[in-house]
């Protein structure tokens, strides 16, 4: 069995003050430049210098002209980058905890929101809050809407259906949501100014979400209503980068939430098909744990409900 007391024997000599002028020492590349800017002597850096090898138990440096780190210097420079850098970004959580504020939030959103004005309301929110990190998140809505419940998650922006009327959930609806069907440049109908009636569309190859999942199911009461439930999808993805992928290299058909439709054709990836009939997909809100709700977040609220009401009338 290895004794790890031995290995942890140096570290615990070691000091903070040691890293941040070793850092300095490295910047500055000569013992006179460093002892110039920390108003030492130089024989009080070489002082410290041969204590720091001393604790850590090898060379750390090749002395010349101009110093050159050795391996050892090397490993305890990125020792030194890593441990005052996450100290540096404690000390700013610490800060933002005890003036009522948290340093993260985590976000949890389905296409439609992040089409919607989620990346709109990001930026503003940092203008406010420059010391919060903001971390997006996707995938299936109820996993999302779990992690609220369990605390990992602080707000989520999906779909306002029975899975989210939990208990201890609130809500804020941000806009409605339709279904639309979408072609890419890889399509035979891109460059055709007319549009394709849907019984010429039913006979392409379709690239739809999974089954299950509601953007599905609404697109498969749609074909009910229009006698083409025998309609089966090629491909089915819940990846939007693969979607994009596929409409754009292959001869397809797509399917996914009209904001999403609106903001790929608002740059030229998809074009969207109006059909005779709207597609309802539902109301998209903003989700989150009445247990689990502070200033920072609600200020982020605030924001994404002002960003989805821009969205919506620039896109009316």
């Amino acid at each position: 069995m290895i004794d790890k007391t031995d290995e942890m024997h140096w570290a615990r000599r070691l000091k903070i003050k040691h890293l941040e002028l070793f850092l300095l020492l490295d910047q500055a590349g000569t013992l006179t430049q460093a002892a110039a800017r920390l108003h030492m002597t130089q024989s009080a850096m070489s002082h410290w210098l041969a204590e720091l090898e001393g604790v850590v138990g090898t060379a750390l440096v090749v002395r010349g002209r101009k110093l050159q780190l050795t391996p050892s210097g090397h490993l305890l420079k990125q020792l030194a980058i890593n441990v005052l850098g996450d100290i540096q970004h404690t000390g700013k959580a610490l800060s933002a905890v005890a003036a009522g504020r948290v340093p993260r939030l985590n976000i949890g959103s389905v296409w439609a929101g992040i089409a919607g004005g989620l990346p709109q309301a990001i930026s503003e929110f940092q203008n406010l809050h420059e010391d919060v990190a903001v971390s997006i998140h996707d995938g299936v809505f109820s996993s999302l809407l779990d992690s609220l419940e369990n605390r990992t998650m602080d707000a989520v922006i999906g779909v306002l259906d029975a899975r989210a009327h939990r208990d201890r959930l609130e809500h804020a609806v941000l806009f409605e949501d339709r279904v639309a069907v979408v072609i890419g440049r890889g399509s035979r109908f891109w460059s055709q100014p007319v549009q394709p009636p849907l019984s010429e569309l039913l006979r392409q190859r379709w690239v739809m979400p999974p089954a299950g999942t509601l953007t599905r199911i609404q697109f498969d009461a749609f074909l009910l209503d229009q006698g083409a439930s025998w309609l089966t999808p090629r491909a089915e993805t819940a990846a939007l980068a693969m979607m994009q992928a596929l409409l754009s290299k292959g001869d397809y058909v797509g399917v996914c939430s009209e904001s999403m439709a609106d903001e790929m054709a608002s740059v030229g990836l998809f074009r969207k098909l109006p059909m005779e009939s709207a597609i309802r997909f539902g109301p998209i809100a903003v989700i989150w744990n009445a247990d689990h709700v502070s200033s920072t977040l609600e200020d982020f609220i605030g924001c994404l409900q002002r960003a989805c009401g821009e969205v919506r009338a620039g896109a009316a």
